[in-house]
């Protein structure tokens, strides 16, 4: 065996650490939130009152930004970027529990980073609680639903195509969008960030914590049929985007 070849083998055998996890699933939200809020300012802006406009540039924005953050962080943490995924992967054994809250942290402190940033590129103050109103039941629903499509494409796609899971979870994000009341935030992370926004995007927050009950629902109930549904798991199951078998946490 030639020695470069040695050692790329190595390489790609040891799995990144924990810190390095944290920091892409820092750095990975804060551009998925940076994504969210400023499209949504930036068609706002150009759509001069045209709600329709701005929603298709924000969704169009937010689920290409997701194929292409899934692309470059999943091969170092899995490219969570959402407490949901990261709560549904520790129950399958695809994450340590222990390691969840760090998890977490980085992605709530990514999450309102990239709202700062976006406030920043926009000349806004970095923090404005929303006054978006988002209540009542079928915005809950739709949450729910939101979510359990997220995790029903990350799963089908993670068992038998996990090449294609970062356009799945993109083009899934865009038509959520579209076809659910909520605009499918379904993430926690990205709701309580979204609450500290008063633009396009943004929540009050006194309906966050509805958000983000329907979506943890969403998530486990998805998880639970999947479970069901394929209960032939790869080993790879830890993974929302392409990753390296040998990287992956037994």
């Amino acid at each position: 065996m030639w020695p470069g070849c040695l050692q790329v083998s190595q390489t790609v055998s040891r799995a990144p650490t924990l810190g390095r996890r944290a920091a892409a699933e820092a750095v990975g939200t804060a551009f998925l939130l940076a994504a969210v809020v400023g499209s949504g300012i930036m068609g706002e802006t150009l759509a001069a009152g045209n709600v329709a406009i701005a929603l298709l540039a924000n969704s169009v924005a937010t689920g290409s930004a997701l194929v292409a953050l899934i692309l470059v962080f999943g091969p170092v943490s899995g490219a969570h970027f959402n407490p949901a995924v990261t709560l549904a992967q520790a129950a399958l054994h695809g994450i340590r529990w222990r390691e969840v809250p760090v998890y977490l942290g980085a992605q709530v402190g990514g999450a309102f980073l990239g709202v700062v940033v976006a406030h920043a590129m926009f000349e806004r103050l970095p923090f404005t609680p929303s006054t978006h109103e988002r209540g009542g039941a079928p915005q809950l629903l739709s949450e729910f639903v939101a979510t359990f499509g997220l995790l029903a494409v990350i799963w089908g796609c993670v068992r038998n195509r996990p090449a294609a899971v970062p356009f799945a979870v993109g083009a899934y994000i865009t038509a959520a969008y579209w076809f659910t009341a909520s605009t499918a935030f379904a993430n926690p992370a990205v709701t309580l960030a979204r609450s500290v926004t008063d633009t396009f995007s943004g929540i009050r927050p006194a309906d966050a914590p509805g958000f983000i009950v329907a979506q943890l629902a969403g998530a486990a109930a998805s998880t639970a049929f999947f479970g069901w549904l394929v209960p032939e798991r790869r080993t790879s199951a830890d993974q929302v985007g392409p990753r390296p078998p040998l990287a992956v946490i037994p």
